[in-house]
Order: structure tokens, then C-alpha cells, then sequence
């Protein structure tokens, strides 16, 4: 097969190999037996049959294509150079995996125009890429074939499909019907330990075929077989799996097909054998001018120049890229201040997931844009609003999804939609399973997207459940993830408050963490300022300087406000600070906190948890009323005098703090 200006893909390939394996040397470390196994694959992908443009990295209707198989990230880059992304020059390709390079050891999103999604830890890329695929359907079915129109493609290895998360994610991609998602395998049977024979017998086609995918295989070489295998997945009406049988390392003399070319340079020896039986004869980062000809002939200028036409002549033009914004307009604004507002004027006692429910409620009609789902957990997490649509194969119109009992899909799905853009996706399941969806937590924060997670039944206030089910642990956890804040409301309308925080925040994830027990309304103001947006503030303050500090977050909270009473009876002058995002009053500058909490005051903090991370805000001198280990099954009440979390031991705590 050949370009329009003759040159061979074969060349065009091995222009793939060659800068894969220099780059690897150069840096003597990286994975080079990808790249060289998978370049015809890459080659007639990104030269026939992906919609792209250089020129535009962010092009809202550009195919997404995921190097999920991350370790192998100089195809990216080679496919980055050698099709003329402005930011991806030879110098960068020079500077693999070097400090401040383009050309980071695995891609990373926002950091390399062109890469799609930050890939490496298995499994992630090709559960990503689930949801970018959903995400494309969605919009779809908002604004049509003229504006919403493109493709999902993946290259996943051996080690994606063998991590649990992806087992979740295909089913998930199956049952929905996503047949904009084709996954491209690359099947060379060579783990880094040695042949996959090693630890993996599974029929991986019969796997996909369960999960309502189209299955095919092909020589990952044979590019007339690669062509035929892609144009077919664009007839598919199922998601597509692809398992192209190659050759790791392909062309290195001794090392191909072996894992000797999988995770460490070839060496000069072999890098000079691979180039005479590849019949490259050119130097280390160079690449003729025919060959570089063909390629920045790749790419779908033209496309983009129409759809730009089609989207200017639009009706729903405005629309459409205020939902790509993912920014909160006027609309959402106001519902989010109203309901604020109306919890402080009404003043429910509600439990906390009830109150998100709530205001998830209130303001998802103006917001388009607003989606999630739970790991079936609907009806205890309550994230379905009354009359929001559901999502379903065939009928993407809906808000909301029904995940199934599949935490790590659904939180990579959400990276992925958030990804995408268009949406700010909401995802739940009980707290102590966050860890469930940890890596993908992560993942948010590293990538910096916007995910919410709507954690319920946040503490022993479950209950009966036991300690199985009891997150004593999963605050500090979450807390020690940079870049994500962590949200545990007291009341309704610091609930409320906490949601709008998270959707005005759009550099990263935010998780609420709520409550199953009924909570009692605390606050006095009007609910005009947003008080959680600084992480902590005064709730309830003395008449003169305080003698003791009393910091609280959620249920907890009113146990603060009950020993404070009791306190003052006695003579001591307790101030209540809720503190409901830590992170956040943590980042505050040093005259905020110390108005908040002077310096000198002795501190008593409450939380049903560990102490783990109070002492940056306590110090080591301070007290802790929580948990000193897992819980136990009993009601709720019981489980809180039994474990001593009560206003008494606050105010014991104090106390011994205030009279030594």
C-alpha cells in the first residue's frame, strides 16, 4: 500500500521504528518493542481512516485515539512529529523522557498536545476511552450528525485487557452499544515477565464476543488486512475488538518477539541490525523528505475547515460550546445560589445524601450538560432525579446511567467523558468503596478533570452494615490524593454549598463524602456567601477570645455545637469551626486560618474516622474524639457511644486541653 505521493506505508511505518528505538536509546530507558510491533497498525489507522487535524489538537469533532498500552508512548509521539503537530518537533523527540520534555515516559494529558488521555497504568486507557465513546453518543443525540459525528479508537496491550478495570469497562461498552469505540489489541503474546502463555489462557475473543462486541483477527502486519479490519469496524453497529497478531520489537535482529524489547533499550548492536533488515539506512532522527511528505499528508484539514462552516451556520451553535465549556452560565448560577438560599430559609434536618439528592435535583434542569449514575446503588446514593432521562443503548438523550456494580469502570468512564468534554459527569457508590475507584480518583486529579463522586454512608453513622461497610480509614486515604478535595457537609446547606463548589471547580475532582443518618440543620445566616468554599469557618464563636477550639466536619459537627453549650455552662469559651473541606482551608492564606483558628488556642477535632492528617490542622498537641480502629455492626447510636464519639467526650477533650 502507498501514499498519495507513493511512498510506501512499509517506509512510513518504519519511520515509527526508527525514532522509537533512537529515542529509547538515546534516553537508555523506555519500551521500544511496542512501537516497532504496532507500527503498521498506527500507520494505516493515522494515514487512512482517523479524522484528525495538526492544526488543531482540541478540534471538539476530531476522532480520539488512546494509547491505553501507555508504556509504549514513543508511537504517540513518532505519530505526533511525523504528522506535523507544531508542538512535537525532532528536539522534543530527542528529549524523551527528559525533565520538562513534551515527551514524558508514558503520556500525559495537558501536558502534550495531541495525547487524549494520561495512559500507563493499565487498564485505564482503553476504561477511558469507554467513556469518551459514550460521551460522543450523547452529544450526538443533543446536536446531530453535523456537529457530532467521530470515532473512539484504542491500542490496548496484553496487560490492559488482563486488569480487572477493563473487564468492567467492555462489558459496560457491550450493553450500551457504543459502536463508535473500536479497541486495536495488540496481541504479541509477550508480557514483561515472557510469553503471555505464562500467567493467561483466556479465549480473549470469546471474552469480547460475551460483552456484545465484534471480534476479528488479523496479521498486524499485513496492511492490506489492517485497511480491510478498519473500514469494516466503520460498518459495525457494535463496539469493535481487533486482535492484531504482531511481532514485539519487530525488525530487531535477536530481541524481536522476545521481552528483550519490551521495556529496555536495544542497544547499539541491535539498533544497527534492526535498520538493515528494516532496510532503513538513514541516521539517528532523520527522516527523508518523501516520507515525512507522506505523512503530513495525513490528517483531515478539510473536515475541520467544514464542520467549522457547519457549526457557524448552526442553530444550536451557542449552545453547543457553552456545554463544551463545561463552565457553569447564568442559568446554573442562579440555581445553584437559589438553592442555597432556600436551605438556609427552610432549614431541613435531612441526611446529607438526602440533601444532595436535592439539590442534584433542583438545579440539573438547567444543566444540561450535568450527568452521572451510580454503581447500583441509586436508591441509597440518590443521584437519579425524579424525571431525568436514562441512558440506554440506542437512546443517549438521558443524564443518567446506570453503571451496574462496576466502581472501577464507572469512575474511568467518567475521566473519560470528562475528557471528552461536553459533560460534567457525577458518579457514586458508598464511601468505604471509593477504593474501588481509587486509581481512577487519581487519574482525575492528575488529568485535572472535574469529576464529582458522590460518596454516601460516610462513617459507623451506617450502621447495622458493620465495619465491611464503615469507612474509617477512607477519608485520610482520599485527603492524601494531591489535587482532590474532599467535601464532608454538616447540614443541608452545606451540601448544597459543597456542590456548588465542585462544579464552579473545574481543575480538578471533588468528592462529597454523605451521610445515611438524618443530620440537624446547624447554620443561622441567609445562605448568601458560599461559607464551605474556604474549607472551614467559624460556626458558632464566643464573646471574647475562645479558650478552646472545636473543629468538626459533618455528623460530627452538632456534637462540636452540643459540648461548646455544655462548655460554656462550665466556664469555658469553646469556638465551633466546621470544617467541612480540609484541603481547601489547608490552601487558604496564613491570615484566614489564623482568624479561623488562632494561633495559641488549643484544638479538639471530631471526626467518626482516623486521625490521620489532623495534625496540619490540630497539631501534635492537639486532641481527636474518632475512631481508633475498623467498626462494628450495631445501630448507629449505639456504634457512636460505643466507639466515644459523643458531645461528653468533645468536651472531656477540651477540658484536659483548657485545665491540663
Amino acid at each position: 500500500m502507498k501514499a498519495p505521493n507513493g511512498t510506501s506505508l512499509t517506509a512510513m511505518a518504519n519511520a515509527i521504528r526508527a525514532l522509537s528505538m533512537d529515542a529509547v536509546q538515546a534516553a537508555n530507558s523506555g519500551h521500544p518493542g511496542m512501537p516497532m510491533g504496532m507500527a503498521d497498525v498506527a500507520t494505516v489507522l493515522w494515514s487512512r481512516h482517523m479524522k484528525f487535524d495538526p492544526a488543531a489538537p482540541a478540534w471538539a469533532d476530531r476522532d480520539r485515539f488512546v494509547l491505553s498500552a501507555g508504556h509504549g508512548s514513543m508511537l504517540i509521539y513518532s505519530l505526533l512529529h511525523l504528522t506535523g503537530f507544531e508542538d512535537m518537533t525532532m528536539d522534543q523527540i530527542k528529549q524523551f523522557r527528559q525533565l520538562d520534555s513534551l515527551t514524558a515516559g508514558h503520556p500525559e494529558y495537558g501536558h502534550t498536545p495531541g495525547v487524549e488521555a494520561t495512559t500507563g497504568p493499565l487498564g485505564q486507557g482503553i476504561s477511558m476511552s469507554v467513556g469518551m465513546a459514550l460521551a460522543e453518543r450523547m452529544m450526538n443525540a443533543r446536536y446531530g450528525d453535523d456537529l457530532v459525528d467521530h470515532r473512539t479508537w484504542v491500542i490496548a496491550s496484553d496487560g490492559d485487557l488482563q486488569e480487572g478495570i477493563s473487564h468492567e469497562a467492555i462489558s459496560l461498552a457491550g450493553h450500551l452499544g457504543l459502536n463508535r469505540l473500536c479497541v486495536l489489541w495488540d496481541d504479541n503474546e509477550i508480557s514483561i515477565d515472557g510469553p503471555t502463555q505464562l500467567s493467561e489462557s483466556t479465549d480473549v475473543l470469546k471474552r469480547f464476543e460475551a460483552a456484545n462486541w465484534a471480534v476479528s483477527r488479523i496479521d498486524g502486519h499485513d496492511m492490506e488486512a489492517i485497511d480491510a479490519a478498519l473500514e469494516a469496524a466503520k460498518t459495525s453497529d457494535k463496539p469493535v475488538l481487533i486482535a492484531c497478531r504482531t511481532t514485539i520489537g519487530y525488525g530487531a535482529p535477536t530481541k524481536a518477539g522476545t521481552a528483550g524489547s519490551h521495556g529496555s533499550p536495544l542497544g547499539p548492536d541491535e539498533i544497527a541490525g534492526a535498520r538493515k533488515a528494516l532496510g532503513w539506512d538513514h541516521p539517528a532522527f532523520e527522516v527523508p523528505s518523501d516520507i515525512l511528505e507522506a505523512w503530513r499528508a495525513a490528517g483531515s484539514p478539510e473536515a475541520h475547515a467544514a464542520w467549522r462552516d457547519r457549526l457557524a451556520d448552526h442553530d444550536q451553535a451557542d449552545a453547543f460550546v457553552a456545554q463544551l465549556s463545561g463552565e457553569p452560565g447564568e442559568a446554573e448560577l442562579a440555581a445553584l445560589a437559589t438553592w442555597r438560599r432556600k436551605m438556609a430559609a427552610e432549614k431541613p434536618s435531612l441526611a446529607t445524601r438526602a440533601s444532595s439528592g436535592q439539590a442534584l435535583g433542583a438545579i440539573i434542569d438547567t444543566w444540561p450538560g450535568l450527568v452521572g449514575g451510580s454503581a447500583d446503588l441509586t436508591g441509597s446514593n440518590l443521584t437519579k432525579t425524579p424525571d431525568v432521562g436514562v441512558v440506554k443503548a440506542g437512546d443517549y438523550a438521558g443524564q443518567y446511567i446506570h453503571f451496574g456494580v462496576r466502581e472501577h469502570g464507572m469512575a474511568a468512564c467518567a475521566n473519560g467523558m470528562s475528557l471528552h468534554g461536553g459533560f460534567r459527569p457525577h458518579v457514586a457508590t458508598f464511601l468505604v468503596f471509593s477504593d474501588y475507584c481509587r486509581p481512577s480518583i487519581r487519574m482525575s486529579a492528575l488529568m485535572q478533570q472535574p469529576v464529582i463522586y458522590v460518596m454516601t454512608h460516610d462513617s459507623i453513622g451506617l450502621g447495622e452494615d458493620g465495619p465491611t461497610h464503615q469507612p474509617v480509614e477512607t477519608l485520610a486515604a482520599l485527603r492524601a490524593i494531591p489535587n482532590v478535595e474532599v467535601f464532608r457537609p454538616c447540614d443541608a446547606l452545606e451540601t448544597a454549598e459543597a456542590w456548588e463548589a465542585a462544579l464552579m471547580r473545574l481543575d480538578g475532582p471533588t468528592v462529597l463524602a454523605l451521610s445515611r443518618q438524618k443530620l440537624p440543620h446547624l447554620r443561622s445566616d441567609d445562605g448568601a456567601e458560599n461559607l464551605s468554599a474556604r474549607g472551614a469557618y467559624t460556626l458558632v464563636d464566643t464573646d471574647g477570645a475562645p479558650d478552646v477550639l472545636l473543629i468538626a466536619t459533618g455528623s460530627e459537627v452538632s456534637l462540636a455545637v452540643e459540648a461548646a453549650g455544655t462548655l460554656a455552662g462550665e466556664g469555658i469559651a469553646a469556638r465551633v469551626v466546621s470544617a467541612p473541606c480540609v484541603e481547601r482551608f489547608l490552601a487558604q492564606d496564613a491570615g484566614y486560618q489564623d482568624e479561623v483558628l488562632p494561633q495559641g488556642v488549643p484544638c479538639v477535632a471530631a471526626e467518626a474516622a482516623l486521625r490521620y492528617g489532623w495534625d496540619a490542622v490540630i497539631g501534635r498537641g492537639g486532641a481527636f474524639v474518632g475512631m481508633n480502629g475498623f467498626g462494628a455492626s450495631a445501630p448507629a447510636e449505639t456504634l457512636y457511644e460505643h466507639f466515644g464519639i459523643t458531645a461528653e467526650a468533645i468536651a472531656a477533650a477540651a477540658r484536659g486541653l483548657v485545665r491540663g
